[in-house]
């Protein structure tokens, strides 16, 4: 992949890795990079999935393999390190044991086990009967709302108790994003009211600068 965008860059015309082809200068349509990618998804015969989804498995990953979350919060957009944690909260829990693991196995010369990185499943209690049948999953569908207002942000369901909203507004030719977090829908739209308030003053102060520059 790195050898392919390398290559790309040589020819590239525009800022953008995936520019549009009908409009010059423009980043592709997301419905159409939606379209590819399901397409990818039921070539490979892999499960349905968002293209945002991506970022949360590149997150995991890169928490899993060492990056740091000061860096990795900084890098997928979170207003604080502390939003990222709360977020990846399985996998950094994960990571103080294996920690907690490798200074017993230097300091203690043990041969403690290290601890994977899975899905903890409670198991059920010893009061409770084992079910016989196991309930089927319901599928989860995201909330699809209206189509918002542009500089309204968006607001996306990530799962049954989290909530992403996600600002994205042109700064000098180029799109920022920031993101914020929380437990409803509700919640997330007062924050991301905050944050678009927040951005918009940020804004008008660079502009403001830089014309009196």
């Amino acid at each position: 992949m790195v050898d392919i965008l390398a290559e790309h860059k040589k020819t590239a015309t525009c800022e953008w890795v995936f520019p549009s082809p009908v409009k010059e200068g423009e980043p592709r349509n997301p419905d159409s990079i939606y379209g590819k990618f399901q397409k990818i998804l039921k070539r490979a015969q892999c499960k349905k999935v968002r293209f945002h989804d991506l970022r949360h498995t590149f997150a995991t990953m890169a928490l899993e393999n060492g990056m740091d979350i000061k860096t990795l919060s900084a890098m997928i957009g979170h207003i604080s390190a502390e939003t990222t944690l709360n977020i990846y909260s399985h996998i950094t829990d994960t990571m103080q044991q294996q920690a907690a693991v490798r200074i017993d196995r230097e300091i203690g010369g043990t041969n403690a086990q290290m601890p994977e990185f899975t899905q903890s499943v409670e198991p059920p209690k010893a009061s409770e009967p084992t079910p016989t049948k196991a309930t089927p999953e319901k599928e989860f569908e995201p909330y699809k709302g209206k189509i918002r207002k542009s500089g309204t942000g968006c607001v996306t369901m990530i799962n049954d108790h989290l909530y992403e909203g996600r600002f994205t507004p042109r700064v000098n030719g180029k799109r920022i994003s920031k993101n914020v977090y929380a437990k409803t829908r509700e919640e997330c739209e007062e924050k991301l009211a905050e944050l678009i308030n927040t951005m918009k003053a940020e804004i008008a102060e660079m502009k403001k600068q830089a014309k009196n520059a």
